[in-house]
């Protein structure tokens, strides 16, 4: 078996894994303030009392 070989196999391994949980953590952050800015210019944009009212008489 060729230790210094494995070594660095599993050393390049453990980097590739941190950086994609890294990637993943940044693209998490980025959809969630994401959906936050969504959610406040749909606040920013309804109207008071719209569609509380219907009018089912033809």
């Amino acid at each position: 078996m060729d230790i210094p070989a494995l070594s660095t196999y599993m050393a390049m391994n453990n980097l590739s894994m941190n950086v994609d949980i890294a990637v993943m953590s940044k693209i998490l952050d980025t959809a969630e303030a994401a959906g936050e800015a969504l959610a406040q210019m749909a606040d920013a944009v309804s109207v008071p009392g719209l569609g509380e009212n219907i009018d089912i008489m033809a």
